[in-house]
């Protein structure tokens, strides 16, 4: 396989870009994102079986049930991450190691279990998310593995692209492998 085609089938909606100017309608959009993103998680994986969700979406890629594991994983921690920004002065997160949180044996549970924690933690996240100021939105946390800080403004946008990058993972094989 080619470098570009693996790249396609890592990055099927490209890689997350930042607005230059991030405007109060980009949030918005960006909020309606993970709003929908469990509903559309558990559409995207309805009636798929056992040996389905165990398949890569690339070579040497996670499993689907990896995948979405993965999402609920990298959420929970989105979600705390905005509320430590929200009631600290630019606190320092905690990074975790993801490939191998998805090693993990909990990784190998059915779904249901990450599709509900992500109906329930995603409708908890909007919540907050409508309820910030701009001011809100202008609060950082700083990332001690890239040195850098962030403000939620971008952060919400990067969450936005992180659940639908990996939907379309779930969707480009089933599409490619006709499910």
């Amino acid at each position: 396989m080619t470098t570009e085609a693996l790249d396609q089938l890592r990055y099927p909606i490209g890689k997350f870009e930042k607005p230059t100017e991030i405007t109060g309608k980009h949030v918005q959009l960006w909020i309606s994102d993970i709003e929908r993103l469990p509903s559309q998680f558990r559409s995207a994986t309805q009636n798929l079986t056992d040996e389905q969700l165990d398949t890569p979406y690339r070579p040497d890629g996670w499993t689907v049930r990896q995948v979405v594991h993965h999402v609920a994983d990298s959420h929970i921690n989105a979600y705390i991450r905005f509320k430590l920004a929200l009631t600290e002065a630019n606190p320092t997160i905690k990074p975790y190691a993801e490939n191998l949180w998805a090693e993990l044996p909990d990784s190998e549970m059915p779904i249901d279990v990450s599709l509900v924690l992500l109906e329930n933690l995603h409708l908890r996240w909007a919540t907050i998310l409508r309820g910030m100021t701009e001011t809100d939105f202008e609060r950082t946390y700083f990332h001690p593995e890239s040195l850098q800080k962030s403000a939620l403004r971008s952060v919400v946008g990067m969450y936005s692209w992180h659940g639908r990058h990996h939907l379309a993972h779930v969707e480009n094989l089933k599409m490619r492998l006709g499910w």
